[in-house]
């Protein structure tokens, strides 16, 4: 497996590839609203197992902030702590981006994953494209310097 930061468009592409298999192909949310108007200025990253794209994830800064968006591993690919090596390294370009921490819109399953990498919730349950979601946020520590 090898996780990347998907710098070209072939990369960015596999990225897009994992999100319409989970996002719009499993869950039904629209590709019109999959692919968005943010995905131009963020920052992109994908997990390749050989040459098939498995995970992905974007980042974009809000203020001071990173949002981390559309965060997925492909059912095949799933408990084997893919997904925590995606927020891990999501976080890590945040920090690199000058962030003082990050916030996310978690889908209501995977709240424990979010609070075991260290997020809380700062919302109830809310609705978003027909699915449960809750906001969670986690400030990063100073870093030693």
């Amino acid at each position: 497996m090898e996780l990347r930061r998907a710098l070209t468009p072939e990369d960015r592409q596999r990225a897009f590839e994992v999100r319409k298999t989970v996002f719009v192909d499993e869950q039904g949310v629209p590709i019109g609203i999959e692919i968005d108007e943010h995905d131009e200025m963020a920052q992109h990253v994908v997990i390749m197992d050989g040459d098939q794209p498995v995970g992905a994830g974007r980042v974009r800064m809000i203020g001071d902030t990173a949002k981390l968006e559309r965060i997925c591993v492909l059912a095949s690919h799933r408990k084997y702590g893919l997904g925590r090596e995606l927020v891990a390294a999501m976080e890590e370009i945040a920090r690199e981006l000058g962030a003082a921490g990050a916030k996310l819109h978690g889908q209501m399953h995977a709240e424990a994953f979010y609070l075991k990498m260290g997020y809380h919730p700062v919302s109830g349950m809310f609705m978003e494209e027909g699915i449960p979601h809750v906001r969670m946020v986690k400030t990063f520590p100073e870093l030693e310097g």
